[in-house]
């Protein structure tokens, strides 16, 4: 196989035949070079600050938003803090009442209890309250199995600590005795 390459042929023009260089398109013959480069430095300078601005507008936004999350964390509570307030200031009234029956205290007592599981509620916090109710290892945690005779095998016969969830998601399982076998 060969593998030369064939010898070129090159035309020569004639003598008199002059050739026109012409300019690329968009350049224009009487452009002064120093102009287009200073002009082009211009533009790349220009550019180089909307980048810088940019840049500086995203490092604003992240500090921003960091500032946004840290508040969010540190404040989150704010309301319920407030709420809580109240049952606090309750049940200061109700201590600072001189001479009060035994019977006005536990009335007081109780509707502090009243205000305070009220206000857990309003903010999703629900009593887990399981008497009765068959073993859930989910919500409940057993401290005990005693034998029952009126309670069927593997039910809750007594809660010894209640237990909590919030908004659906477990707070605090409920301690519980279970019914055994």
């Amino acid at each position: 196989m060969n593998t030369e390459r064939p010898e070129e042929v090159v035309e020569e023009a004639p003598e008199d035949a002059q050739t026109e260089v012409s300019e690329p398109e968009g350049v224009e013959a009487d452009v002064d070079p120093d102009a287009a480069l200073a002009e082009a430095q211009a533009k790349a300078d220009e550019n180089w600050e909307r980048y810088l601005r940019a840049l500086a507008e995203v490092e604003n936004v992240r500090k921003r938003a960091g500032r946004d999350v840290e508040n969010a964390h540190k404040f989150a509570l704010e309301r319920f803090a407030k709420e809580l307030l109240g049952v606090k200031d309750t049940l200061e009234m109700g201590l600072a009442v001189e001479g009060a029956s035994v019977e006005s205290l536990l009335e007081g007592s109780n509707a502090t209890l009243k205000m305070l599981a009220s206000t857990l509620e309003r903010f999703g916090i629900v009593e887990v309250d399981p008497a009765g109710e068959p073993f859930d290892p989910e919500f409940h945690e057993a401290i005990s199995m005693q034998p029952a005779k009126d309670a069927e095998p593997g039910s809750v016969v007594a809660v010894v600590q209640k237990g909590y969830t919030l908004n659906g998601r477990l707070l605090r399982p409920a301690m519980v005795i279970v019914a055994a076998e």
